[in-house]
């Protein structure tokens, strides 16, 4: 958004840098055991890319949408709450 980009196109710019990080994290994975995954292991795991990949496309389609609406307030928002509970939760509070 500094760039002069829309709430948009910013967060689809965010979900678009996250694909090869997640696809570089899960051939590390797939590489790491190579050999011992079975004919059935790569048929679900060939069905459990492809539902999360639509999965992911409807949750960002809808959380654009939301954005172009609502704005990054209320999500800020909540991605504070978030992380204090979770700090919370890690030093043994809750």
């Amino acid at each position: 958004m500094l760039n002069g980009l829309s709430k948009k196109s910013a967060a689809e710019f965010s979900f678009l840098l996250a694909i090869p990080t997640m696809f570089a994290a899960s051939a590390k994975d797939l590489f790491e055991f190579e050999g011992t995954i079975s004919n059935d292991q790569w048929t679900m795991i060939g069905v459990g890319f492809v539902v999360a990949f639509l999965t992911a496309i409807v949750a960002v389609k809808w959380f654009v949408k939301l954005l172009e609406k609502h704005g990054f307030t209320g999500f800020g928002w909540y991605r504070i709450a978030i992380g204090v509970l979770f700090l919370l939760f890690a030093l043994g509070q809750l």
